[in-house]
Order: structure tokens, then sequence, then C-alpha cells
């Protein structure tokens, strides 16, 4: 899952991939695996409220796989895997070369589709194999539980407003997908500082540690789910300043040098970046300009009015 518009130099939809209609059973596939994949972000949406707003309740239903006994350290083990590989799984298909090499099997206008179907995916086998696994422990009640229960919604909330100011179309794949239906060429991706992106720079993840640490009920296994992820989210901020200075060019690193990763954060990697810092991800960027085409909206940062 990135607040402020971004990606310069992410693949373009060209006129001639835009504008072609591809005839038959081929286009038909592309609308029906559009359709299905925002059909699948709606029901992943809808059980990850309850998965995380229960403390990690395991799903129920045609979902949920055989239970191993809680307590047991295989349940625990189970659970650390399963957090593991959505971690992974997500910060790999966001790497610049992924996406390079699997741009030969998947197209540019479906990529934004893929990459969702498989954050979601992965998502869903984390909750159908969640397992209960040992104490309780802590839990709110009274006034504690609902300042808690608000915090939550609140995250939701906030969520959903971060994913709008980067883009909520791209990040779930609807808007390259929309423009390939309707045959048009898509604009180039533009960076843009707006909202709570002038505060701070990773709004989204800072909204994704309110879902899973905002919980009235902490059990062992919510606790293995909270830490791991928490540590997934910090490393994946980093990873996220890199890759947008990597496609930005030194724009992004000016920004990083005003605009800290985190409220209050002003040292350390996810704090404010000295402009003198050695920069390898700025320096290669530069270097795949030098030996291309110039495209627009490379290396641009604009402020929203």
């Amino acid at each position: 899952m990135n607040g402020s518009k971004q990606e310069g130099r992410e693949p373009q939809i060209t006129p001639a991939a835009g504008r072609r209609r591809i005839a038959g059973p081929a286009r038909m596939a592309g609308i029906l695996f559009g359709v299905a994949t925002h059909v699948l972000f709606a029901a992943t949406v809808y059980q990850l409220f309850y998965f995380l707003r229960d403390g990690a309740a395991p799903l129920t239903g045609l979902l949920r796989f055989s239970e191993v006994p809680p307590g047991r350290p295989v349940a625990t083990a189970v659970d650390v895997l399963l957090t593991l590989q959505y971690a992974v799984i997500h910060s790999l298909l966001l790497y610049p070369s992924t996406r390079r090499r699997l741009g030969r099997f998947v197209k540019a206008p479906f990529y934004g589709c893929f990459f969702c179907c498989i954050t979601c995916l992965t998502l869903l086998l984390t909750m159908a194999g969640w397992q209960a696994a040992g104490p309780v422990l802590y839990e709110f009640r009274g006034t504690a539980a609902t300042v808690v229960s608000s915090g939550f919604l609140l995250s939701w909330a906030a969520l959903f407003y971060s994913l709008a100011l980067s883009g909520l179309g791209y990040q779930t794949g609807w808007t390259p997908w929309w423009a390939w239906v309707q045959g048009r060429t898509l604009p180039r991706r533009q960076f843009t500082e707006c909202g709570a992106g002038r505060l701070f720079r990773h709004p989204i993840y800072l909204s994704f540690l309110g879902l899973i640490w905002f919980t009235t009920r902490m059990t062992l296994d919510h606790a293995v789910l909270t830490g791991v992820w928490t540590v997934y989210i910090f490393a994946g901020s980093w990873l996220k300043d890199e890759r947008l200075a990597f496609y930005v060019g030194p724009a992004y690193r000016e920004y990083q040098s005003r605009v800290p990763g985190y409220p209050f954060l002003l040292w350390g990697p996810l704090g404010l970046r000295s402009m003198d810092e050695p920069d390898r991800a700025t320096a290669i960027s530069a270097e795949n300009h030098s030996s291309a085409t110039p495209r627009s909206g490379n290396g641009v940062l604009r402020k929203a009015a």
C-alpha cells in the first residue's frame, strides 16, 4: 500500500497503447480483469476492517484454513510467516527492477490492477491462515475502549484521505485501466506536494500504523502482527523515499530536506535529509536520464495551490 502524488517516470501509456481498441476475447478479458480486481479490492477492505478491529480475529467461512491449537509455538510461527509473506511480496512488486521485468508480461495499463490483485490476495491469505496464539496481553474497557476504537476508525478515514492524495485510482489500478478501456492516453504522473504531504512524507504509512496499533484487545498473535508490520512500515517508508528519489530525482531530495518522514521525526533515515549526503538513487536516475529520451514530469516537484 503510498501522501503525495508521485512517481514521475513510471511506464507511460502511450497513444498507441491507449487508443488502440483490442477487439474480441482479449479486450473482454482485459475489461473483466479490471472489474474483478476492484471487486476483490472492496472485499479485501471489508475483511481487513473486521480482522484488525477485533485484534487480528481469524476469518470464518470459506476463507478460513484449519486452525492450529492456540498457544502452540507452531501457531506463532505460522503467523510470523503470514505477516512476512505480505510484506516481502508487496515490497518486491514496488521495486523498479521487478516492475521492469514483469512489464514484459503485464502491460502498463494493467500493472496497477495486477499489483492490487497480488496485494489483496496476500492480505486474504494472511487473514485466512491466521492462528489465534497465546494470552490476551491487555484489553481496554469503558472510556478507554471508546477512545481506542475512535482512533481505529479515524485511521481508516486518514488512510483513504492519504490514498486520495496520492491518487487512489493509481493505487488500485483503476486510472490506467479505465484509460485503456476508453482508448485514451493517460498523462504521466507528477509528484505533487499537497495536503498532509506538506507536513510529513508518509501519511499513508502513518494511517496504516493506526490500523494495527489501535486495538481494544491485544493478544499475543496480534502483537506479532503489529510488531512485524511496524518494522515493515518503517522499512517500507525508507524504501519508498529511495524509490521516489530514483523516479523524481533531486527535486524529491529537496522535498526530503524540508519535510520529515513522520511528525516530529527530524533525525535518522526518515527525518530531514541533508542535501549534502551522498545520493546513489538520484545518481542512477541522472544516469538513466542522460541515456534516455527526455520525458515530461521527470525531476519536477509541483506544489498544489
